[in-house]
């Protein structure tokens, strides 16, 4: 599974420079002005697992292969971006593609780097670009639900644009309604509001142990649970350092985690997603299914044959598989398992799928 993740924000808020640190790249131009990204750039990025190696180590496996993220640098939006402002239209349509919406916020002062508003407000900030996503909802909707367009939609979809349409006129909470509906459903909807959001707010480098006013206050009013205090400047410095360096310079500034790490972690949460293994002398590998996958439905993402000939999966917990050793003494001392196609994949399992072709 490919999990794509597209940065939003308004103009100089950061967004170029979190995604070259996130990428550790300089593919994305960052500069002082605004729409200096038109054609988004896209970065992919090994997840770090640290049960990795040790899984590798164990089976003796050539190769290491991480499951991977891509993040997607969209260009600023502005206020009126859903009719075109700052071509908007354009860039409203690349986040249609993303699976999870990393919303940047700008959550530092600077006399340095312009600013499209008069102020630094988080809140307000925020609300222009969740407005504009959702104003380009309200036209999609209404398009989608006349007359000669409805006979070609779905009718499980004509009740989620309905839904969303109700709480848009009536200025209702959209985000009640992923508790009525099958997440793969408004995934296919394309409906921009209804997306997953995480939210960093993008700070200084003496704010990125605590935060600050600006912080908090957008803290209050959304909440810690998909919200994450990132420096996007101090992410692109730790970058340059070799290792040494880097764990002496986050010590210094009280720094636990890089903010891929906890970039990652939030997409993992919201989007309801989780890792299995497979192990042995040619290569250890990592891949990314949702929560509450049955075994050939996660034997599926390796290969699609591997679900529709699926028999059984050998099956060890991770810290069986690290206990014992691997494979054999996983057997041995009966802590492999034979699950059939109603078991439920748990993270960090290792498998090993039977199946006809």
């Amino acid at each position: 599974m490919s999990l794509k993740c597209g940065i939003v924000g308004l103009p100089n808020v950061g967004k170029s420079t979190l995604f070259n640190a996130l990428t550790n790249s300089n593919k994305a131009q960052a500069a002082n002005f605004p729409f200096c990204t038109i054609d988004p750039n896209v970065g992919i990025v090994a997840v770090p697992d640290d049960r990795l190696d040790k899984l590798a180590k164990i089976s003796k496996s050539k190769k290491v292969i991480n499951t991977t993220i891509s993040f997607v640098d969209i260009a600023g939006l502005v206020k009126g971006a859903s009719k075109g402002e700052g071509l908007g239209n354009k860039f409203l349509s690349h986040i249609r593609e993303v699976d999870a919406i990393i919303h940047m916020i700008r959550c530092f002062d600077s006399s340095d780097i312009q600013n499209v508003n008069t102020t630094v407000d988080p809140v307000r900030d925020l609300e222009i670009i969740e407005t504009e996503m959702m104003l380009a909802d309200l036209e999609s909707i209404q398009k989608r639900l006349e007359k000669n367009n409805k006979k070609n939609v779905d009718e499980s979809i004509i009740k989620i644009l309905e839904n969303t349409l109700e709480c848009i006129n009536n200025n209702k909470d959209i985000s009640l309604l992923k508790n009525q509906f099958n997440k793969k459903l408004l995934n296919q909807s394309g409906l921009l509001s209804l997306k997953p959001k995480i939210f960093v707010c993008n700070v200084d480098e003496k704010s990125v142990q605590f935060g600050n006013n600006h912080s908090k206050s957008f803290i209050d009013k959304f909440g810690q649970q998909n919200t994450l205090v990132i420096s996007a400047d101090i992410e692109n410095q730790i970058n340059e350092l070799d290792v040494d360096e880097r764990k002496n310079y986050m010590e210094m500034i009280g720094l636990k985690s890089k903010g891929l790490s906890l970039l990652i972690q939030k997409a993992y949460n919201i989007l309801g997603l989780e890792t299995y293994f497979t192990s042995g002398p040619e290569e250890t590998r990592a891949w990314t299914i949702q929560i509450n996958s049955t075994a050939p439905e996660a034997a599926g993402e390796i290969h699609s044959d591997f679900e529709k000939g699926f028999i059984r999966a050998e099956t060890v917990s991770y810290d069986d598989f690290v206990t014992n050793k691997g494979w054999v003494n996983s057997k041995t001392n009966g802590k492999m398992r034979l699950e059939g196609k109603d078991y439920i994949v748990q993270d960090g399992d290792i498998l090993n799928f039977r199946f006809n072709t």
